[in-house]
């Protein structure tokens, strides 16, 4: 059977959770990466939408946002209970912590990153409003060194890609934030092999 194929952008956080579960669910699949100023037609083709990811799989089927990509691949192969199956209450604050880091999170990121093309307040202010997040994360970390569970889940993978981006626009400062279980969190995943290996330069 013809591999499926990823439509990727090597630094897109979407992308980069994207790969990471697939790439842990041991997926066959080929993955074309995209220059933005240059997207291929057969990706446009396929999803009018004109960003990354889309996957186009064997079977004719076409997923174009990053967290069902994600759920398709772990309906696969979950080998570490990702999806936290085993536990419907874990499950259910994973799919409500995604979707405040997918929306009201990634709003101050944005903000926070692009800040100016956003002069109503100060960078400082969407670094605070952003903030309340990562206190919340760091908070959740106090319990066992991952979001939800004794082990990586879906959450965390989902999650970390764009605190990894908050932190890199300015990291004197995130290295001196008052998020020390955080900052540990995020080096761990930023040296796992996991991360490492979605992430070489095609």
């Amino acid at each position: 059977m013809t591999p499926a194929t990823l439509y990727s952008f090597r630094r897109c956080p979407y992308a980069m959770r994207a790969r990471m579960a697939l790439r842990y669910s041991a997926v066959a699949i080929n993955i074309e990466e995209v220059s933005l100023k240059d997207k291929p037609a057969q990706m446009l083709a396929l999803s009018s939408k004109g960003t990354v990811p889309v996957l186009a799989c064997a079977d004719g089927q076409v997923i174009e946002q990053s967290l069902e990509i994600m759920h398709w691949a772990l309906a696969q192969h979950d080998p570490q209970d990702w999806l936290l199956s085993r536990d419907p209450g874990a499950a259910q604050a994973a799919a409500l912590l995604i979707e405040e880091n997918d929306t009201v999170f990634k709003r101050w990121l944005d903000r926070y990153k692009y800040a100016v093309r956003y002069p109503e307040f100060p960078m400082e202010h969407y670094r605070e409003q952003g903030g309340q997040f990562l206190l919340k994360l760091d908070g959740l970390l106090a319990r066992n060194g991952h979001l939800l569970a004794e082990h990586l889940s879906l959450a965390d993978i989902a999650v970390a890609p764009f605190v990894r981006q908050f932190a890199h626009v300015d990291q004197v400062w995130f290295a001196q934030a008052p998020y020390k279980r955080l900052q540990a969190w995020l080096e761990r995943f930023l040296t796992s092999e996991l991360f490492n290996s979605v992430m070489a330069k095609p």
